[in-house]
């Protein structure tokens, strides 16, 4: 018993100490489209992706902070399982 809680002990810190220091830096400035309203925000090696109050994901180049791609979200139908009520 007191090994397999050392084991979970050694194995939390491991994976706490790999991963605390694993995130990409955040930009200093993100230049939105004028009229613009952010609601997310998230980021990947050598990209990052902002959710828009209208529906839709910018994704921009982190290295140029230049606009890759802007996928538009479609809502739910109301009908559909976890549409709006």
């Amino acid at each position: 018993m007191v090994v397999m809680i050392g084991a979970t002990v050694t194995l939390t810190a491991l994976v706490w100490h790999r991963y605390s220091n694993a995130r990409a830096p955040l930009p200093e400035r993100i230049a939105l489209p004028d009229g613009t309203t952010a609601t997310a925000f998230t980021q990947g090696p050598d990209w990052y992706a902002v959710v828009t109050a209208d529906n839709r994901i910018l994704i921009f180049d982190r290295a140029t902070g230049a606009l890759r791609q802007t996928i538009a979200v479609t809502p739910a139908p109301a009908d559909a399982p976890g549409g709006s009520p």
